[in-house]
């Protein structure tokens, strides 16, 4: 609400240039309250050409400075002016409403007090020392954006296991991110001018596609849109109020709530070849062999009806595939998946088998154990692209390259550039990364286990057995010799010999 309303007026400020309001310095209204009362008239066309240039309108009473000034004063109308507040900007502020955005909030909750002039007086306690903590922090999108994305992951630090359901690490999300960017067909060439779509199936807290929209943006390129798919309510209330925290415009995003197996977004269900939505990048991060119940329906799915249904024990492969559906010709795929999607057979073997044979899979990252808040194994980057060129697998075994943690391992920018620059350039390192062919796979019954393809271990050392004989033999006789002088000495100091 801070964020939204130092924005709103900093941009009324210069709508209004002149005619904005310049209150005495004890003079605690909201400015832009004052230019409203006086200027009823002009109110509509006002907000009109700030729907254009913010996207969105907050009415003066309902701006954080106006509910902290409600709070310092323990004004007994601040708890229905702050729910009336939420309510605003959930279906009035932007034209595309935010609905349920502040849904999770209950400030009702018994916990804030038992009576109704309770709740307020804590509310204001709690606003007034929030408002004075925050009064000389910056507004800045960049500011903000980075502090929420802190605290996201301070969360998730904390929250072990649970944390896996809405945060990707940064240095894994920004392997993902760069690899997308970078140009599918030639790697070499560098990253992309620009994407018009990208998508992430399960965004979580959104800090995925933030990760993308960054780095192409760091490389002097663009986004269209960026579009979010996520189940849980409360993530995917996290997720939409970190893309206005990073200054989205609500034009520039869409996150939906809703399951992704089954397909629920509208968007992508669209049944005709020809209006179907493809993304130039897709991410995800998807929990990892997830229980799911699959019907007789699903088996006619346009997603899964070339590759068959993932088992009911892990819906690995009914992720994969469902974004691998909407990837664009001249897109790249980047999905974080456990390893045993590389060698599971069964009903996994004949999809990764298909996959393979259409020449889709382009590399695998293995990753090293212990980085992810949600598990300890070790997990690996799946690359897919329905462009590629070479007739080869790329294999990446990056799982010994990390820096040992306390309670996580993490990445370095150094192992993040190994990775990066061998998957742009498919360099042949030893002990590390392998251009692998289809028919040696095939052979391997397209078991994609990495350990088969690029080893760790070091080569045992070769023993020359007659030159160690040699040695010893030579080693024997200086111990005569040597036993000999010795026992001469002893014999003329009339001592006993050994």
């Amino acid at each position: 609400m801070r964020y939204l309303s130092s924005n709103y007026e900093e941009s009324a400020k210069k709508e209004l240039g002149r005619d904005y309001p310049k209150l005495e310095e004890n003079d605690n209204r909201n400015a832009l309250s004052v230019w409203y009362a006086a200027n009823e008239q002009d109110v509509p066309e006002f907000e009109k050409q700030m729907r254009r240039k913010v996207h969105y309108v907050i009415k003066p009473q309902y701006m954080w400075s106006s509910i902290a000034e409600m709070a310092r004063t323990q004004d007994q109308d601040l708890l229905d002016a702050l729910d009336k507040g939420f309510k605003y900007i959930e279906n009035d502020s932007f034209e595309n409403a935010f609905q349920g955005l502040f849904s999770e909030i209950n400030l009702n909750s018994e916990k804030l007090g038992k009576t109704h002039k309770d709740r307020n007086d804590k509310l204001c306690v709690i606003i007034q020392k929030i408002a004075e903590g925050i009064k000389d922090f910056s507004t800045s999108s960049d500011t903000l954006g980075d502090a929420y994305e802190y605290l996201i992951g301070q969360f998730a630090a904390g929250s072990g296991k649970k944390a896996g359901e809405f945060y990707t690490p940064q240095q894994i999300s920004s392997i993902l991110s760069e690899i997308v960017t970078l140009d599918s067909q030639d790697p070499t060439t560098g990253p992309k001018i620009k994407l018009e779509k990208v998508l992430d199936f399960a965004s979580g807290s959104g800090s995925l596609l933030l990760n993308v929209r960054k780095r192409i943006k760091e490389n002097g390129g663009s986004v269209g849109k960026i579009y979010g798919q996520e189940k849980n309510i409360t993530t995917y209330n996290l997720a939409r109020m970190n893309m206005l925290l990073h200054g989205m415009k609500d034009t520039e995003f869409e996150i939906f709530h809703g399951d992704t197996l089954l397909n629920q977004w509208d968007e992508l269900n669209e049944m005709n070849p020809a209006k179907k939505i493809e993304f130039d990048a897709i991410v995800a991060n998807p929990p990892f062999s997830l229980r799911w119940e699959p019907n007789e329906a699903m088996g006619e799915d346009f997603r899964f009806k070339s590759y068959g249904l993932a088992p009911k024990s892990a819906a690995d492969f009914a992720f994969l595939l469902h974004g691998f559906h909407f990837l664009g010709k001249e897109g790249t795929m980047a999905i974080i998946l456990p390893h045993g999607v590389l060698f599971r057979g069964g009903a996994e073997e004949r999809i990764r088998t298909k996959l393979l044979k259409d020449n889709n899979i382009d590399t695998v990252i293995g990753l090293p154990s212990n980085l992810f808040y949600s598990t300890g194994i070790p997990v690996c980057i799946l690359v897919l692209k329905k462009c590629k060129k070479q007739e080869d697998v790329l294999f990446i075994n990056a799982s010994e390259h990390f820096e040992k943690g306390k309670r996580q391992n993490t990445l370095s920018e150094e192992h993040f550039e190994k990775i990066i620059d061998t998957y742009k350039y498919r360099n042949e390192i030893p002990r590390y990364s392998r251009r692998v062919s289809i028919e040696e796979i095939e052979n391997q019954g397209y078991n994609l286990n990495i350990s088969r393809y690029v080893n760790t271990s070091l080569d045992e050392v070769k023993i020359d057995l007659r030159e160690v004989n040699l040695k010893l033999v030579d080693i024997n006789k200086k111990i005569i010799e040597a036993t000999e002088k010795h026992n001469q000495f002893l014999k003329d100091l009339g001592l006993p010999m050994i």
